[in-house]
């Protein structure tokens, strides 16, 4: 069974673009502490070496929502801290569960991370992050799925379009993603 007793706290971070909240509890405590770390590169530079003076006797968890934040990346140089990435839609259903209001704020988000982590260890597990190599094919992996995405909708648009004003065409070819199909429409 996954513990995290074995860390010397745990924190939630709410991450953004420009700054992140976070929650941290010492583990052995009840208590909550809440604060904002500026998304700037010598901020968690700082930050990390602050934790690292105050925790000098162990590791750290980080409950944070997603792998692909560019935060997970700034954290990992540190080998004291432990990522814990979390599903965003894991996140929202507890969320919805807890707050059927659906308020939302960045501090109670970063609670809730850290809470969702502790209640539920044998969920989530470190994250092991891939090799570079990997990374780079994921990324090209995604971008090629996006230009396919990208292209099937064009399609569709002028398919759509042709319809109302040129339907004959749509007989006559039977590929519409092709530059001899283009070239015949633009004329």
């Amino acid at each position: 069974m996954n513990t995290l007793d074995q860390y010397a706290a745990i924190i939630g971070i709410d991450w953004a673009d420009r700054k992140h909240d976070l929650c941290l509890q010492v583990t052995g405590s009840d208590e909550l502490e809440y604060s904002v770390l500026p998304h700037q590169a010598q901020a968690i530079d700082d930050w990390a070496n602050e934790l690292h003076q105050r925790f000098a006797d162990g590791s750290i968890a980080i409950c944070i929502e997603s792998r692909k934040v560019p935060l997970i990346h700034a954290l990992l140089k540190y080998p004291f801290l432990v990522l814990y990435p979390v599903n965003p839609q894991t996140l929202a259903r507890y969320q919805r569960a807890l707050k059927p209001s659906r308020a939302k704020d960045d501090p109670s988000d970063a609670q809730l991370l850290l809470d969702l982590v502790k209640r539920h260890p044998e969920q989530f597990h470190p994250w092991e992050p891939e090799r570079p190599e990997v990374r780079v094919l994921a990324s090209l992996v995604e971008q090629r799925r996006t230009l396919v995405a990208d292209k099937v909708r064009y399609t569709n648009r002028l398919t759509a379009a042709l319809k109302n004003y040129y339907p004959q065409v749509l007989e006559w070819f039977d590929d519409k993603d092709t530059r001899v199909f283009c070239n015949f429409v633009e004329r």
